[in-house]
Order: C-alpha cells, then structure tokens, then sequence
C-alpha cells in the first residue's frame, strides 16, 4: 500500500457513524457501558503504537523480574527474611506483566478484546490483584525499614515465619477485594479503546460506586498515608543520627566518624532511599488511573478512550521500576547478577568494590548500630 493510499485509509477510518466499539465481539457487547458509542474509532496508528509500547514493557518487566527473583532466590547472603518481601514484589510484577502484556498487544494486533467475556473478567482481576499485592507489599517493605531504623536496638527483628505471613496476608487481603466484582460488586468490563479491561467506573449506581471508592480507600489511600507516616518518622531518624555524628565529629576534631560500625545504619539509610524511591514511582505510575476512577464515577467530563488506555497502560509500567531501582540501588544484588552472568558486568567504582567488600548491603537483618 502507497503512502498516499495509506494515508486516505486513516482520513476515512473515523467519518461516517463508525465508533470504536464496532470492532467488539458481539458477545462482548453487553458488557461495554453506553458512554463509549459517542468517540469514533482509533486511529490504527495508535493502536500500533499502543501494542508496541506494552510488549516492550512486559519484555523488560519479565526479564528484570525474572532476574530479581532468580538471583534473590539463589545467592544465599541474600536470602534474608526482609529479602522474601523485595522477591514478593518482584514476583507479583511478572506475573502482572505475563498475564497482562501478551494478551494486550494481540488486542492491539485486532483492534478489539478478543478473548471473550471471561477472559476479559480474568485479565481485569489479575491487573487489579498484582496491583494491589504490589503496593502493600511495599508497604510492608516500608513497615519493616521503620522497625529497624526507628526502633534501633529495640526493634524485634524480622523473622521468616513473619515475613511469610505478612506475604499471605497481603495476599488473601488482595484477592478478598479483586474477586468481589466477580460476585457481582462492580464488575470487569472493556474500556478505552476496547482492548483492554478494568473495573466499571462509569455506573453511576451507588452499589457500583460504592466498590470504587472502597477499593480506592484500601489499595491507594490508606498504603499511602501509612508509607508517609512509616518515612517521615524514618527521615527523622536518619536525621538525628546524622547530626549527632556530626557533633561528636566536631567535639574530637575530626572530619568524621564514618567507620565500619556505622556501615549498618549507611545501608540502612539507602535501603530506605531505594525504598521511599520505588514507592514514588508507583504512585506516579497509579494516581492517573486513580483519576480516571473517580472521574468516572463523580465527574461529568467525558473520559476518552485514548486518554483511558495510557492512564492504564502508565499504571502496568510500575511493574518496569522495580528491578531497575533494586538493581542499580543494591550492591550485593549488583555483585551477585555479576557473578551469574558476567557479561552484564561493568568495571565497579572503589567505593562500590569496598562497599561490598566490607558487607555492607541494602537489606540486612542486623539493627544499626546505636
């Protein structure tokens, strides 16, 4: 096809009374919400655009995944109960990403949801579950950093067994709340530009609106103010510490005090850095979802397809961060992927050799030193 044929093609794809639910299977049609009827189809460049951005995206998230888990599951100076929080979010990512980004960039491929009504159900609880289990299991990452930099020397330390019922919990909690539209609270429906599907957050029944604003509280509001109030206390922390090594520093006339009995409260303070880090970038990824949520249910300004699919398409990439930060953030991890695939390797500062030389790492069971 000529350039100018290709071109004439696009002009003509939204004229006429086309809109961009015509392509959906009519077994689907139930479940799409009258809102979308009034945009015109997409234009199929988007669409190319769109595939290719989330299979890029779930490449990178499998294998950088894939990779944190392998290498935390394997090298034994990492497998430490604090550890088994950083590989259950590391797994919850992949499998967003397996479940998610082959599925979505077939869509694409077509144009429209082509998995039929159940699967369109499963793909939207899967989103909603490893969403979910991801940030609390950040929050749990959080609470742990504030036992250990807050609490000091009297902090009880994190167990196995702890850690692994903190994991279940997340779970269990997780799949109570995305199996409820299952059951008929709210439900999983396709929208944007029909090649995906989420929660339906254009009822406007207050059943329906009721599970959004519930569901918002649970998985966006209260994990933020609780990781708000973990590192404010732990930035405050930090700070004393800092400043009482500066005074003592100045008291025996020296430059510093740092010292290897201070290498465990260092790691400490970069592990609440990559932490705090990670966390950001979630809610960077996940707030305009969140708007388009409650925009759907409270607001009256249309929300596009367009607009739509990226809002969502922004969230799935949080599953990307997370092993680029703990990757490039944590020594040990950074030691040990080099030793499993050296062509992965780079020269290593001095600062990173000695680091690691002297067993600093970002995840430690160890209390930092009073």
């Amino acid at each position: 096809m000529t350039l100018p044929q290709w071109s004439g093609q696009l002009a003509e794809y939204g004229a006429g009374n086309h809109t961009v639910v015509d392509k959906v299977l009519p077994e689907m049609l139930h479940l799409v919400d009258p809102h979308w009827y009034q945009f015109p189809p997409m234009n199929p460049l988007w669409h190319c655009l769109l595939g290719l951005t989330i299979g890029v995206l779930g490449f990178i998230s499998m294998a950088g995944n894939g990779m944190v888990i392998y290498i935390f599951t394997v090298t034994k100076n990492l497998k430490t109960p604090s550890n088994l929080l950083v590989v259950n979010l590391a797994f919850s990512d992949f499998l967003m990403m397996l479940t998610m980004s082959p599925a979505m960039v077939v869509s694409s491929y077509y144009e429209t949801w082509v998995f039929g009504p159940l699967a369109c159900e499963l793909y939207g609880c899967a989103g909603s579950l490893f969403g979910c289990v991801s940030i609390w299991t950040m929050t749990m990452i959080a609470f742990d950093r504030y036992n250990v930099i807050v609490n000091g020397i009297a902090a009880r330390p994190l167990t196995k067994t702890g850690a692994l019922l903190r994991i279940l919990a997340v779970w269990v909690a997780s799949l109570a709340w995305t199996l409820a539209p299952l059951f008929g609270w709210n439900r999983y429906v396709p929208e944007g530009n029909m090649t995906a599907c989420g929660t339906d957050y254009l009822t406007k029944d207050w059943f329906n609106r009721s599970y959004i604003m519930v569901y918002g509280f649970f998985v966006y509001f209260t994990p933020l103010l609780l990781i708000i109030y973990s590192y404010y206390f732990i930035v405050k922390a930090v700070a004393v510490h800092e400043k009482n090594m500066r005074d003592q520093a100045k008291k025996m006339n020296v430059a510093s005090l740092r010292s290897s009995e201070s290498d465990a409260t260092s790691a400490e303070c970069k592990l609440a850095k990559v932490a705090l880090m990670t966390i950001s970038l979630w809610f960077l990824a996940w707030t305009p979802y969140l708007v388009i949520n409650f925009t759907g249910i409270f607001g009256s300004a249309p929300i596009s397809p367009l607009a739509t699919i990226w809002g969502s398409l922004f969230a799935k990439a949080n599953a990307v961060y997370n092993p680029i930060v703990y990757g490039i953030s944590h020594p040990r991890y950074r030691a040990a992927l080099y030793k499993k695939f050296p062509a992965l390797s780079c020269e290593a500062s001095p600062e990173e050799v000695a680091s690691v030389a002297s067993g600093a790492t970002v995840v430690t069971d160890e209390k930092p030193a009073a």
